[in-house]
């Protein structure tokens, strides 16, 4: 059993997972507006770095002002934007689940044992990401995604404590 911190991220991931299968438009629109927010925020930071950055190098300030402005304008556009942010969500599941299908071909191919079952599974999981990916343009399915892996994440936190999977791995 989990920690007592860990049981109240649960059961806060398990509303907010319910809240979001209930009201999946309004939640959608949130989430765009969040990343939105983010996006602009990373870009306002980017640009300044820019700004600090010229007396040391040109070249990575020009970097940073191209990406300051790319951010800003991308983060503009997101903001509120339920179609652009279900387009975005659609767009990085279909990226991961090519990867997965690529890397997981290459796996199948290495000389490696281990490597040919980690190979069938990241290509399982590559399909799966891309069935995923064709229901995440339609907002309301996006919305069932979203509710549903945070209800299976609040579930997991009862059990699992992530302070706990750090102290093993970092004991391997």
């Amino acid at each position: 059993m989990a920690e007592g911190n860990n049981v109240l991220l649960g059961i806060l991931a398990i509303i907010l997972g319910i809240l979001v299968i209930a009201f999946p438009i309004f939640s959608v629109f949130t989430a765009s507006v969040l990343a939105g927010l983010a996006i602009i925020f990373l870009g306002i930071s980017l640009l300044a770095k820019s700004f600090g950055a010229w007396s040391e190098s040109k070249g990575a300030s020009i970097a940073f002002l191209i990406l300051g402005i790319i951010a800003v304008v991308v983060g503009i556009g997101l903001f509120g934007s339920v179609v652009a942010f279900s387009f975005l969500a659609s767009f990085w599941l279909y990226f991961a689940g090519f990867f997965l299908i690529i890397s997981g071909i290459m796996s199948l191919f290495s000389k490696e044992t281990v490597g040919k079952g980690v190979g069938a599974l990241g290509i399982i999981l590559g399909i799966l990401y891309m069935i995923l990916a064709s229901y995440a343009w339609n907002p309301y399915y996006l919305a069932m995604l979203i509710g549903i892996w945070l209800i299976f994440d609040g579930i997991a936190l009862f059990f699992v404590s992530p302070s706990e999977l750090m102290k093993t791995e970092s004991t391997e």
